[in-house]
């Protein structure tokens, strides 16, 4: 039988990017099974290049808005397939990136969904930014519909994305679940030094990772939270610059036990040196720092919001029901900083969890589906 070749498209294909990452490791697994990848990206990892990998640019002209770059790309990557239309046995697209019909369309993301849900920046903030977001993700509900319906199959990233999916008119018997995967060897249990991140070293560290630039990641919560528990030191990982969280934490009087990190490269160590994992987002279709943080072997608290809470046994961690519940994440924090020994129980469960969740099963996956779509 003939390789396989491989069209994946989405904006970039590299590490420290999640969708981007997702296409770079499936990218890595086909071209080691012999198959003919071409990317249609703006950007790509140089080493797959050096490894055979095709690369037809796709450079829209504006990067920003999303809402003028993202046209331009689709159409700039409707163009490079029209061109090399008959050449390729599957592409492989990452929502709304082309529009031509296609074999698989990878959704990571429902814009249809989140344009319901109750903490859309367009119902909590009346401004500018609200009404930009109103109007991106009205374009993108629209759109999405139209691409997963031109794609012969439709995998989703986690079972909140399926059952998004269907809530949005995608037949269910063209979805196929493909949880995301993580690092396992990056993200693994183990001991890192406190001083250089400047965490003191003989307290229970609670550590959150996320965007700080949206009320979505609900540090809001953690931060109520965390002033009523305090035996517990907060790490927050996360681009600090337009948040409003360090000046909140100023006025709760919180500096000495919430420590802004800034943005890191160097996650999987972070996590080493703390002791519980804190994420109880309002939305999140399936966030990998979920699954990192129970491969680094922490407790994880998190609410039903969040796609990757599906994994979170009561043996590894609490899942709140709602996210705005600060008294379940006071109880919670109370609970694990008062028992190291739970913690290392819960710690192990959560390792136990995530081990099977490798990027080298989930690009098996994918290559499994490509072999029956070609």
């Amino acid at each position: 039988m003939q390789p396989i070749r491989l069209a994946l498209v989405t904006h970039n294909v590299m590490t420290g990017d999640g969708q981007g990452r997702v296409n770079y490791e499936i990218a890595r697994y086909a071209l080691k099974r012999g198959a003919q990848v071409t990317l249609l990206a703006d950007r790509v990892a140089p080493e797959l290049l050096e490894a055979g990998a095709e690369w037809c640019a796709v450079h829209p002209r504006v990067q920003r808005p999303d809402l003028a770059k993202v046209p331009e790309f689709i159409w700039r990557a409707d163009q490079v397939l029209k061109t090399h239309a008959g050449e390729f046995d599957v592409v492989c697209g990452n929502g709304c990136v082309l529009s031509r019909p296609h074999k698989i369309n990878c959704a990571h993301f429902v814009h249809g969904a989140w344009l319901r849900s109750p903490v859309h920046p367009f119902r909590v903030r009346r401004d500018w930014y609200g009404a930009y977001q109103l109007l991106y993700t009205m374009v993108n509900a629209r759109a999405e519909r139209a691409v997963f319906n031109r794609a012969e199959a439709v995998v989703a990233v986690s079972e909140k994305v399926k059952d998004e999916l269907i809530s949005i008119g995608v037949p269910e018997s063209k979805i196929h679940a493909i949880p995301n995967g993580i690092d396992v060897v990056e993200f693994q249990p183990g001991h890192t030094e406190r001083q250089p991140f400047g965490l003191p070293p003989d307290q229970v560290i609670a550590v959150f990772v996320g965007d700080l630039r949206t009320p979505r990641k609900n540090l809001d919560t953690v931060l109520k939270a965390i002033a009523q528990v305090p035996e517990v030191h907060l790490a927050v990982v996360g681009n600090t610059s337009g948040s409003l969280y360090p000046r909140m934490a100023e006025m709760m009087n919180l500096n000495g036990r919430v420590h802004f990190l800034g943005y890191r490269a160097d996650v999987a160590k972070i996590m080493r040196a703390a002791d519980v994992f804190v994420f109880p987002s309002r939305y999140d279709p399936y966030p990998l720092v979920v699954l990192e943080a129970m491969a680094s072997g922490l407790p994880v608290i998190t609410a039903r919001s969040v796609g990757a809470a599906t994994l979170v046994t009561r043996e590894c961690g609490y899942v709140l029901d709602d996210p705005e519940d600060i008294d379940g994440l006071v109880a919670a924090l109370q609970e694990l900083a008062g028992d190291p020994e739970r913690r290392r129980r819960m710690g192990q469960a959560a390792r136990r969890v995530a081990e099977p969740h490798s990027w080298e099963r989930m690009a098996a996956a994918y290559w499994k589906l490509f072999e029956t779509v070609r």
